[in-house]
């Protein structure tokens, strides 16, 4: 009878510490733990849902990819075809809005699966991160879904295909594969710049093989280095969800899965990491240096004591000025909790920002300022 009793407390111990044990991608960096949520600065922002109407009546579905016309007052957001994937659909996933949010302009049908990030350069050509492939299930009721995917593809303003980087629904490592590209940024002297990862977030090992990482081409495609790698370090990435770069050239890298912003030359060389920007899902960097991090995972797991929101600040100092709140949902974005934000961020150059929305709440968000600068 002892015996059993103490089998069963032992039982019960046991099933106590699994219970209260994090799942699986709720590690973070020690240092993280060591700054203070960032939750309760001003809001300077007007927040406007549902901005933008598609043609024919379509729905928005998920939105992650967003960037600014080369026009500045112009946006382009990557639609994922009225749901999460394109698979099946006819329609063109990316849509570039005036700015009345009227659609002038739209491309990509049938070439995107899954259009993760965004990148628009000076000559107006769009660049997509087409972020994965086809699931068996998606395949076995689409078979078109084929051949798409684990691929960045340049169109020009008018749609026209100028260049594949990666090999369309293969995943691989370069020079002539890619595997979960989640944004590109093109450099000013034409230099791209891709993110690999999506899912490596979610894990707290990686294995030898698990691809967290960045990657430089020439102008015209040509692969040139990696960099990165699965982990907790400096240099070490789990989900490099977002790039930008600053007036100096500096390369930032929104680590998602390690929450927290990581900040590199344009050879990989690590630079500094800032945690008081939270869990970013995606960064964007004006000419004045006015950095935008967008969180739309954050909760009591997977960052505890900090808010979904817009925190706004300085690319120079690493300051922290304004933040922007969660809207009210009936489920929460990213991983759960409370409220929504989105994972895709841009800003025009009247200062007014836009947030591609992902999950419960979806399409675009205009937070517009509400003294112009």
């Amino acid at each position: 009878m002892f015996c059993m009793i103490k089998t069963l407390i032992a039982l019960a111990l046991a099933w106590m510490a699994f219970a209260q044990a994090p799942p699986s991608g709720h590690t973070a960096p020690p240092e993280q733990a060591k700054v203070k949520p960032v939750n309760g600065l001003p809001n300077p922002y007007e927040t406007v849902r549902d901005f933008g109407v598609l043609p024919d009546g379509r729905k928005w579905g998920s939105v992650s990819a967003i960037n600014v016309d080369a026009d500045g007052k112009s946006i382009w957001a990557g639609d994922r075809c009225g749901g999460n994937s394109c698979a099946g659909s006819d329609a063109d996933p990316i849509v570039k809005l005036d700015p009345s949010g009227k659609v002038v302009q739209s491309l990509g049908k049938g070439l995107l699966l899954w259009p993760h990030g965004m990148f628009v350069d000076k000559q107006g050509n769009v660049w997509v991160a087409d972020g994965r492939s086809a699931t068996p299930e998606e395949l076995q009721k689409f078979p078109g879904a084929a051949g798409k995917g684990h691929a960045v593809i340049k169109f020009s303003p008018q749609g026209k295909v100028l260049l594949t980087i990666g090999t369309p629904g293969v995943a691989g490592n370069p020079p002539d594969k890619l595997n979960e590209p989640n944004d590109v940024l093109i450099a000013p002297d034409g230099s791209i710049f891709i993110a690999e990862g999506h899912g490596v977030q979610f894990l707290d090992k990686g294995a030898p093989d698990t691809v967290a990482r960045v990657s430089k081409y020439t102008p015209d495609g040509n692969f040139i280095k990696s960099w990165g790698g699965f982990g907790y370090g400096p240099g070490e990435f789990r989900g490099a969800h977002s790039l930008a770069m600053d007036s100096r050239g500096r390369l930032f890298v929104a680590d998602r899965g390690n929450r927290r912003l990581q900040i590199f030359d344009q050879e990989g060389k690590f630079l500094d990491m800032w945690y008081q920007f939270s869990r970013i899902s995606g960064i964007y960097i004006d000419a004045k240096d006015t950095l935008y991090a967008i969180d739309s995972e954050s909760d009591d797991n997977f960052n505890p004591g900090w808010r979904k929101g817009l925190r706004v600040g300085s690319a120079k100092t690493g300051e922290v000025w304004f933040f922007v709140p969660e809207h009210v949902s009936k489920r929460g974005s990213g991983m759960g909790g409370y409220g929504s934000m989105g994972e895709g961020v841009a800003v025009d150059s009247q200062g007014n920002v836009f947030g591609g929305e992902v999950g419960p709440i979806q399409g675009v968000t205009k937070f517009i300022p509400r003294l112009k600068r």
